[in-house]
């Protein structure tokens, strides 16, 4: 072979390496194998249609969340009836920040895996990202054909001006063509119990040409949401009740009355009380004492 035909098949060769490298940036690699049956809690990635396993939850105890027992049984008895495969609603857990509202979700769901029976399929939860919520349809795709019953998880859901996702959102909770399979329902907590800021729907009052209708248009996302479960700022002893509960589930050698007052205190530089602050408080004292709540 003459150098002159070497060199033609050289460059043939690199312009073939390039053409596939090319091939290869545009075409998108296959989504990962879905490991539904391995775990029972995921993330979803949208950017990939992936649902990305969590292998341990950052979860708080059904016992350590004080001050929320109305909406702790209503929530848990939903789902309960859910994970049965009875009818169940969509929940909205709204209002106080840090009074455990998505610490229930997940309480919730590790408490019904946990009283179902050995042979029973357990319950999925699924969360995905507020930013998300316009991949929805296809989260819903992929779950609507497992044999497995799906909790749709999104914390601190909320809409702002020019957001046109809740569309997205109404149309997969309750509309559209399929509608929402049977084995998926969609959980979310947000500090609105409209999901949107007042001032937005004022605006489309003033503005629209016909206001009710409009007004209509942004609070029926609520709607879509058979259980609005409200949470309120705690008192005084509710708070200590909390604190009072931490210190007992993990075992301090400590009375609640000998860090009472520095309990309040702890409270009041932080400018209101909820489980999270007590949460703080704990941890705090947890330091100091060189205990691990790990």
């Amino acid at each position: 072979m003459s150098d002159k035909n070497i060199d033609v098949i050289a460059a043939l060769n690199e312009k073939l390496d390039a053409l596939t490298t090319l091939v290869a940036r545009a075409v998108p690699p296959l989504p990962p194998v879905q490991e539904i049956e391995a775990y029972d809690t995921f993330v979803w990635s949208a950017s990939n249609y992936w649902l990305q396993p969590v292998p341990k939850v950052n979860r708080v105890e059904m016992v350590l969340l004080k001050g929320i027992d109305s909406v702790r049984d209503i929530l848990i008895e939903n789902t309960r009836q859910f994970a049965s495969g009875y009818s169940a609603n969509n929940a909205l857990l709204w209002g106080a920040r840090g009074m455990g509202k998505s610490s229930l979700v997940k309480a919730a769901h590790a408490t019904i895996n946990q009283d179902r029976a050995s042979d029973a399929l357990p319950l999925k939860l699924v969360e995905i990202h507020r930013e998300d919520i316009d991949s929805l349809p296809e989260l819903l795709a992929i779950v609507r054909n497992n044999p497995h019953r799906f909790i749709l998880f999104c914390d601190d859901l909320s809409f702002d001006h020019d957001d046109t996702s809740y569309k997205a959102l109404k149309a997969a909770l309750d509309g559209g063509v399929e509608g929402r399979p049977d084995n998926a329902i969609f959980y979310a907590t947000s500090n609105r119990r409209h999901l949107m800021p007042r001032d937005m729907i004022e605006n489309e009052r003033s503005t629209a040409i016909s206001p009710s209708e409009a007004v209509e248009e942004k609070v029926s996302l609520s709607d879509r949401f058979g259980l609005w479960l409200g949470f309120h700022k705690c008192n005084q002893d509710q708070y200590l009740s909390m604190v009072e509960g931490y210190l007992e589930h993990y075992q301090f050698d400590i009375a609640l009355e000998d860090v009472r007052a520095d309990a309040l205190e702890w409270s009041i530089t932080r400018g209101s009380r909820s489980g999270r602050v007590a949460w703080q408080f704990v941890t705090n004292l947890a330091a100091h004492a060189g205990k691990n709540l790990g």
